[in-house]
């Protein structure tokens, strides 16, 4: 059973992400699952830090990007809004320039009010290099507005 409230194909969803700090970083969401979501992103001058791996803060980026956006596909976003609120990352492995980070997004909570996504991060061999956790409220547009 799928836990999306709208499931685009992946093309679909790499157009509607631009432009972004994503883009910036050549984040590609590749698979859909019926309770996952995986994207990429290269390592290179853009996402690695001064000795030739990849920067942790861009770790954080792809695992709350990956986050944010399965969060927006579980809700009715004519009635909610998803907006990141706490995001953690232990970094495992370093990823040297050249390759690329693949993250797979899997529900932890998928509550009224908050979503807590579990992403994994592992590198062109399969190596697990971050794990990180993303919370996510979820409001209602009426209140916001």
């Amino acid at each position: 059973m799928s836990i999306w409230h709208i499931r685009p194909d992946i093309a679909r969803l790499n157009q509607s992400s631009r432009p972004t700090m994503g883009t910036f970083l050549d984040i590609e969401f590749t698979e859909i699952g019926d309770d996952y979501l995986v994207a990429r992103m290269p390592v290179n001058e853009r996402t690695r830090q001064p000795f030739g791996i990849l920067h942790g803060g861009a770790s954080v980026v792809l695992a709350e990007t990956v986050g944010s956006v399965a969060s927006y596909l579980v809700v009715d976003h004519e009635k909610f809004l998803t907006v990141g609120q706490e995001v953690n990352a232990n970094h495992l492995r370093a990823v040297k320039e050249g390759g690329h980070v693949t993250a797979t997004c899997t529900p932890l909570h998928i509550g009224g009010s908050s979503h807590v996504w579990d992403i994994r991060l592992r590198d062109d061999a399969g190596r697990l290099t971050c794990v990180s956790r993303l919370t996510v409220a979820v409001l209602s547009r009426d209140r916001v507005k």
